[in-house]
């Protein structure tokens, strides 16, 4: 699944990987609590195990995991433990949070690096290595947008209008983005898979 993009050069590649309604909706797909709708990929779309092909891709891809606080503390508890995720037991993760400590941190995922800024994101990426995945993490995602650190967004689209919840993209007041569509397909639940590489 690997494809050069129009980054700079020497930038590792960011990937923002999602589920999202149609209406744009990334809040608790897969039953977190506090939201109305919780786990609305499972309990509104019929299961198509082709549609989930792409997570097995993308474990295979990343080298590195990035998180904000919220879905670090979603995740942590959970992914470890889960074969669906083995990949990403032993690679380098890291967590965007001015509030955890190391103390917050839980001791059976592998090396964990908590980030204070966006300058440290941009550290990372100039570092040395390959892909670095991004998953769930809203508030993250539109940061890292308006700061123009994404490269690639990995998207599986579900046929659902989920009205409030939060959303995946930025709504600052900015100039056009461009995207170009690398790869598409739709499945026989009427999930779309779309992944677009960020043009610059």
């Amino acid at each position: 699944m690997s494809r050069e993009t129009s980054r700079r050069p020497t930038m590792r590649t960011l990937i923002s990987t999602a589920f999202i309604s149609l209406d744009g909706v990334v809040e608790a797909p897969g039953g977190e609590p506090g939201y109305r709708n919780s786990g609305w990929t499972f309990k509104e779309v019929e299961f198509v195990p082709e549609a989930f092909e792409i997570k097995g891709a993308e474990q295979q891809e990343a080298t590195a995991v990035l998180l904000g606080r919220v879905s670090y503390e979603a995740f942590s508890p959970v992914w470890p433990d889960m074969e669906e995720f083995a990949r990403y037991r032993e690679m380098p993760k890291y967590v965007v949070s001015s509030t955890l400590t190391d103390a917050d941190l839980v001791s059976n995922w592998g090396e964990t690096t908590i980030l204070r800024s966006l300058d440290e994101v941009t550290a990372l990426k100039e570092t040395e290595g390959g892909p670095i995945i991004l998953h769930g993490s809203a508030s993250l995602n539109r940061a890292l947008s308006d700061a123009g650190l994404i490269d690639r967004y990995h998207l599986l689209v579900h046929p659902l209008l989920l009205g409030a919840g939060k959303r995946l993209f930025s709504t600052s007041d900015r100039d056009a983005q461009k995207l170009e569509l690398v790869e598409h397909e739709v499945y026989a639940n009427g999930v779309q898979k779309q992944i677009f590489d960020v043009v610059r």
